[in-house]
């Protein structure tokens, strides 16, 4: 049966690198990690280096763009519609946002779709409750978890670092995905942008870097494809 470790209240997926993500029900899980996350990237055209992406480390109004696939159903094929921080609807693969676009970023840009999804490490990563609250209390006031860009959102009494080299399972059902979970993740200054108003607080970084050795979340990699659902329960199968 397994050991329970907690139950699955928040998942998200980000169709855009480095804009915000989508909160959703349930994902699909394949090998290559959470299908529609991270599955398009912008670029700069002239950037030859191995990490060519544009991101909110360059770019932190980028985290205030909000993309949707419009069947979010079938993210592997769906078109993605992107609401601008002025209230604007443009289609992510149009002149109009590319140009919104490379205006901030200084520099011509391009629109990429990566079939294994732009990762910066690992295709899925996750935090408890646990840690948030660990969070929460160094802070001293409630920190936006969106900050994180975390997939998984499990509450459980325990810190999501003692789950290192287990595998995770969600729901027991036949279709349940599973996941084994790697090492924490070692944090960037995309956690002082504000998700809202995407003004950059550096105390952010400082406070982790601190009180939690620059580590928040963990990092996981799919083992077994098939669901997640919100409300699952987590299990560990090892």
């Amino acid at each position: 049966m397994g050991q329970h470790v907690g139950t699955v209240v928040e998942l998200f997926r980000y169709p855009v690198k480095s804009m915000a993500g989508e909160s959703v029900s349930s994902v699909v899980v394949d090998w290559q990690g959470i299908e529609g996350d991270r599955q398009f990237a912008f670029y700069g055209s002239a950037d030859r280096s191995r990490f060519p992406w544009l991101t909110g480390r360059d770019v932190p109004e980028m985290v205030g763009y909000r993309a949707h696939f419009r069947d979010p159903e079938v993210p592997r094929h769906s078109s993605i519609e992107v609401a601008t921080p002025d209230g604007q609807r443009l289609a992510l693969d149009g002149e109009p946002l590319r140009s919104r676009l490379a205006e901030l970023a200084g520099t011509d840009v391009r629109l990429m779709q990566v079939g294994r999804g732009a990762y910066d490490a690992m295709p899925i990563s996750l935090t408890t409750t646990a840690s948030s609250a660990a969070l929460d209390a160094a802070h001293g006031v409630p920190l936006d978890r969106r900050r994180f860009r975390l997939n998984l959102i499990i509450e459980s009494d325990a810190p999501e670092t003692g789950w290192r080299g287990k595998r995770l399972c969600f729901g027991g059902w036949n279709d349940s995905a599973e996941i084994l979970v790697a090492d924490a993740i070692e944090r960037c200054v995309m956690i002082t942008i504000d998700p809202d108003s995407t003004e950059r607080e550096p105390a952010i970084m400082k406070l982790v870097a601190n009180e939690f050795d620059n580590r928040v979340g963990v990092y996981a990699a799919p083992s077994k494809p098939g669901l997640i659902r919100r409300g699952d329960a987590v299990t560990i199968v090892d």
